[in-house]
């Protein structure tokens, strides 16, 4: 047997733009809204409530559909990283990095050896795969949040970092660390935002953000190739369309 692909990873490689379904998914969600046609689902270790054996589950359910899956864990913690990458996660991301240091420790902690030090553990991801570890390197991404003005001051650095794939644009914290505190859209945010990931996409990193149907095509143009959206605003509009109908009617 061999490895499964990477399918985030293989289109960013080819240079092709990945589209990930952003929201806080659970197995089953993941399992239905595979038909849509993202490349890849979500999986929300940061904030949200689920625990290792979801984070199992949930990989699971995007290898149904061929489609990769895509980790935020909640700090920067080695054995953290890499037990994440053991439950079958395909694509990790890590919060709140602002150094080159912290940078190059998430891909000591993501990547086996010779690249980095990764826990030496067969992944479900390699369960009847010949030399899983030889292989792992190639079918991972390893990606940070760059999401605080220090990260953004430091941003040249850390675009240095050997082995780090993917810089992953967020003006939530971004906006409080600028001093604009549930502010993501103000003018300033923005700026720095775009600023950033033109830097990114000028290196050789993979620049990533959150977009809408609003403005993804202006984020693509701007050198964004991992772009994220979310289904609430798609499930109030057609909700409220619906609801409305309805009350005409009555």
């Amino acid at each position: 047997m061999d490895i499964k692909a990477n399918r985030v990873k293989h289109k960013l490689d080819n240079g092709l733009i990945a589209t990930v379904l952003l929201a806080e998914l659970t197995a089953d969600l993941i399992e239905t809204f595979g038909q849509l046609g993202f490349d890849g689902m979500w999986i929300e270790a940061e904030h949200g409530s689920i625990d290792f054996q979801q984070v199992r589950n949930m990989t699971r359910a995007c290898d149904l559909w061929g489609i990769a899956s895509v980790a935020r864990v909640h700090a920067n913690i080695p054995g953290l990283i890499y037990r994440t990458l053991d439950q079958g996660v395909q694509n990790i991301l890590v919060p709140h990095i602002n150094t080159a240091k912290e940078a190059a420790e998430v891909v000591d902690a993501a990547k086996f050896p010779p690249l980095g030090h990764r826990g030496n553990y067969t992944s479900r991801q390699g369960y009847g795969v010949e030399d899983y570890v030889l292989k792992a390197n190639d079918e991972v991404i390893v990606g940070i949040l760059i999401e605080d003005i220090i990260s953004i001051n430091n941003l040249e650095d850390i675009l240095a970092v050997d082995g780090l794939d993917l810089c992953f644009v967020a003006t939530g914290d971004l906006s409080n660390s600028m001093g604009y505190p549930g502010r993501p859209e103000h003018p300033e945010v923005i700026k720095v935002r775009n600023d950033a990931i033109e830097k990114i996409a000028k290196s050789d990193k993979i620049a990533g953000t959150v977009t809408t149907e609003r403005d993804v095509d202006e984020m693509i143009q701007m050198g964004a190739r991992l772009v994220t959206t979310g289904y609430q605003p798609w499930v109030e509009e057609g909700a409220a369309r619906y609801l409305k109908k309805i009350k005409h009617l009555i």
